[in-house]
């Protein structure tokens, strides 16, 4: 029972000691990860740098900034009076939405408002530029608009919604939508995209990673010897002596010391 007692005891030191080189050898880990980024510290910041100022160049000077205009309009299923509707026209008018939004963005539309406005594109063209969507369970349908040019973006919303509104009637013989909130142009209209601010903001995180992945990349691949500790790890052998630097003031200084005592 001694014995069994003995080796369990020097069952869990052992343990103790694997734990305590394991935390060793962690500790050491994140001492020459801390090392290498002290080391490549001007790299890394370089490297961030270089990654904000190019970001900034292409989204101020070569990126084409995008306005964007939107119009609202109402969709019934009859011309009625709003306050008269029920639970079952607007339930109605709801399952109707998807088939407006496929039409509003369809060629017999946009053909009509490119013949109507002049504009030199096409009908797929322009769907690109042309979102649709419906507010959450409601009648109102937002036709968006995103353009270079901030006041062909408002045209061609509220072309959008006129000629829909009229063309309707002939597609489906019906008669229910209304404009609610005609587009407008702003007298300082903002670009929506790009952002010069958020595309600096990602590339600098962008740079830090690389620069201290090429920080790490370096180090792996430098394989010079330069301290004591290098030349242990490369023999595996401990070092018994070092041979200080002198620099040469000291060389002069003692060389000038050895010339006064033999003059003595």
């Amino acid at each position: 029972m001694v014995i069994a007692f003995q080796s369990k005891l020097f069952y869990r030191e052992e343990i103790n000691i694997k734990g305590v080189k394991n935390l060793m050898e962690e500790t050491i880990s994140l001492q020459d990860i801390f090392k290498t980024i002290k080391k490549r510290f001007f790299l890394i910041v370089c490297t961030t740098i270089a990654a904000i100022v190019i970001s900034g160049i292409i989204s101020f000077i070569f990126l084409t900034p995008i306005y964007q205009s939107s119009t609202q309009i109402l969709v019934n299923q009859e011309k009625v009076d709003i306050t008269t509707l029920n639970a079952q026209d607007i339930q109605t008018n709801l399952q109707l939405i998807n088939t407006y939004n496929v039409i509003i963005k369809s060629p017999a539309i946009l053909s009509k408002v490119i013949d109507d406005l002049g504009l030199d594109t096409t009908p797929t063209a322009l769907n690109s530029k042309i979102t649709v969507n419906n507010e959450q369970n409601s009648q109102v349908v937002n036709i968006t608009v995103q353009d270079p040019d901030p006041k062909n973006a408002v045209d061609i919303a509220n072309k959008t919604a006129s000629v829909f509104q009229t063309e309707i009637k002939k597609l489906m013989k019906v008669d229910n939508v209304s404009i609610l909130t005609p587009a407008f142009l702003p007298d300082n209209p903002t670009p929506v995209k790009p952002d010069p601010w958020l595309n600096m903001a990602i590339a600098a995180v962008v740079g830090l990673m690389i620069g201290i992945g090429l920080a790490f990349l370096i180090e792996y691949f430098d394989t010079t010897i330069k301290t004591e500790q290098d030349v242990e790890d490369f023999i595996n052998l401990p070092i018994l002596g070092l041979i200080s630097p002198i620099s040469d003031k000291d060389i002069k200084n003692t060389m000038a010391e050895v010339t006064i005592r033999r003059k003595r």
